[in-house]
């Protein structure tokens, strides 16, 4: 049987410059749930054509729109990169540019051309769930954020901080921090 072998990361986009090159359907697709997820994360996004759609996903955000065609001049400057144009060769030599310079890409619908995808993600206040398919079926992915999204209650923020506080309290060795709030939580998960 198959198994994912991605490695999932939770990134600071706050500390970020990540670029969209599209400014079509998919690119506003991939902005929205960008600062849907990571309000403060810092876009620029470029294309010869926006849509009012993709514009209005970037208002009130740190998102800066170069109404021009794609360039690798660009790339300067930025750490994460999507292509997300309706041209497989802009796209391509998005890759290309991307890979010269070691910056990650993100290729939409084409998984050949991507370093990274981007999962469902699920958030409640501190607690953050990635999921992936291994880009096989972003269907599965939002099904499953929905189910997750359903079950999780929205307080479980309260239990993260009540934990936090819990867990600074304690004293001793990593060893015995990891023992004693192992001990605390295990009832949590326990049938009765």
């Amino acid at each position: 049987m198959e198994r994912n072998n991605l490695y999932p990361i939770f990134l600071k986009t706050d500390q970020l410059r990540i670029l969209i090159v599209g400014g079509g359907f998919v690119a506003e697709e991939k902005l929205h749930f960008l600062l849907k997820s990571s309000p403060d994360a810092s876009v620029t996004l470029v294309a010869p054509l926006l849509r009012e759609g993709t514009l209005e996903a970037g208002a009130g955000f740190q998102t800066t729109f170069c109404q021009e065609p794609y360039h690798p001049d660009y790339l300067l400057g930025h750490h994460l990169v999507i292509a997300a144009t309706n041209d497989p060769d802009v796209n391509r030599q998005v890759f290309e540019d991307c890979r010269k310079r070691r910056i990650l890409v993100n290729v939409a619908d084409t998984p050949s051309l991507c370093d990274f995808y981007m999962g469902g993600i699920v958030t409640k206040g501190h607690v953050k769930i990635a999921i992936s398919t291994n880009g096989k079926s972003p269907t599965t992915a939002k099904r499953l954020r929905q189910f997750f999204e359903a079950i999780l209650p929205e307080d479980i923020s309260l239990l993260v901080e009540n934990l936090n506080t819990y867990r600074r309290k304690l004293k001793g060795s990593f060893e015995d921090k990891v023992s004693r709030m192992n001990d605390i939580t295990k009832p949590l998960v326990e049938e009765d």
